[in-house]
């Protein structure tokens, strides 16, 4: 029998494999290991925003979800798993490195049978992974599948994609049980008080990734009259995105076209901070609107629940909020969109 335990015991070792220094990896599981190591430099070298440095946070991301405490308190809101295991097709983003992984955990936790859909941004990393978790436990095997082609013969179906993707989603896909996601962005809410340290945390949950996942903040609500010169001093730990030619590309574009339509912004180099009311700002761009008091900010978040994937405070000072650059460390708790997938699968 291939129960909850047996899994989780793989899950972990799954993190400890990918935690360990390539010399301390156990002889059995090195070759898989290598073979993701392998996988890293691949996607790095197919994708330009797969950085190293952005694939590692992905890797420690997970890890982080990984650990024994954290999969026992999530599983222990959902009892005793019993389902008849069904095909899940499970349609990914490639927007940020690994970002199908909680789905792919969620699948396979639940015991149904997990076939993923790659995107042509993602196509080695995941795979590998599975490969090496299979090789920590072999029984995985009858419940992974990876396609390039499109999904056939599933009994339900996880896609993520952009507000247009979603649409095609919706229609092909309506007679299945379904979770359909589409844009998300997310916000975060300044008081005016904070502390250098906190601004510098702050920077991680906008430059991570390069901005480009649904929790990166792009867009900030900040009291009228906002002085920015210490934001941008805390932000200088990124300025090193100014040697990445394709982030700084869209830095010269966005920064000519404000320049040419006369519209004002702040600068520092390698970001430029607008003024707007759109949630969504392009790479190098950071939108923000201000507000005259609290009660103000609430009803616009209440306004665009439906838009936000997070909403980061200082001390989470908000309710329902991450502390500053927690944004980009998601527990296994924090389902995208506020669905809960788990709940989804376990009533299929």
């Amino acid at each position: 029998m291939f129960d909850r335990n047996d899994k989780l015991l793989a899950f972990s070792k799954l993190a400890l494999v990918l935690k360990s220094d390539i010399e301390d990896v156990d002889a059995r599981f090195l070759p898989a290991r290598q073979a993701f190591d392998r996988a890293c430099v691949s996607a790095s070298d197919n994708n330009v925003w797969f950085t190293q440095d952005n694939v590692s946070n992905a890797i420690k991301s997970i890890c982080c979800m990984l650990q024994q405490s954290e999969m026992e308190d999530f599983f222990n809101r959902y009892g005793n798993i019993d389902i008849v295991p069904k095909i899940i097709g499970v349609i990914m983003a490639g927007n940020i490195p690994l970002v199908g992984f909680h789905d792919f955990f969620c699948v396979l936790m639940s015991g149904h049978r997990f076939i993923g859909k790659l995107s042509h941004n993602d196509p080695y990393l995941l795979p590998a992974l599975a490969d090496l978790l299979c090789t920590i436990e072999p029984r995985f095997s009858d419940f992974i599948c990876f396609t390039d082609n499109i999904i056939s013969d599933f009994d339900a179906v996880i896609a993520t994609g952009s507000n247009n993707t979603s649409r095609y989603f919706d229609f092909y896909f309506s007679k299945y049980p379904n979770i359909i996601r589409k844009n998300r962005n997310s916000v975060a809410v300044l008081r005016g008080d904070e502390s250098f340290d906190a601004l510098t945390r702050l920077a991680d949950d906008v430059f991570l990734y390069f901005g480009l996942g649904c929790r990166s903040v792009s867009f900030m609500l900040v009291p009228a009259n906002y002085d920015f010169a210490n934001m941008f001093d805390a932000f200088s730990k990124y300025e090193h995105l100014a040697t990445h030619a394709r982030y700084f590309n869209n830095y010269e574009y966005n920064k000519a076209v404000c320049l040419v339509n006369n519209v004002k912004h702040y600068d520092n180099g390698f970001l430029i901070l607008k003024e707007s009311d759109v949630m969504a700002s392009p790479v190098s761009m950071l939108h923000y609107k201000e507000y005259d008091n609290l009660s103000d900010v609430m009803s616009f978040l209440q306004i665009n629940e439906d838009k936000i994937q997070c909403v980061v405070t200082e001390k989470a000072f908000m309710e329902r909020s991450f502390d500053f650059g927690k944004a980009q460390i998601p527990s296994l708790m924090d389902y995208a969109d506020g669905i809960d997938t788990m709940k989804f699968l376990l009533n299929i």
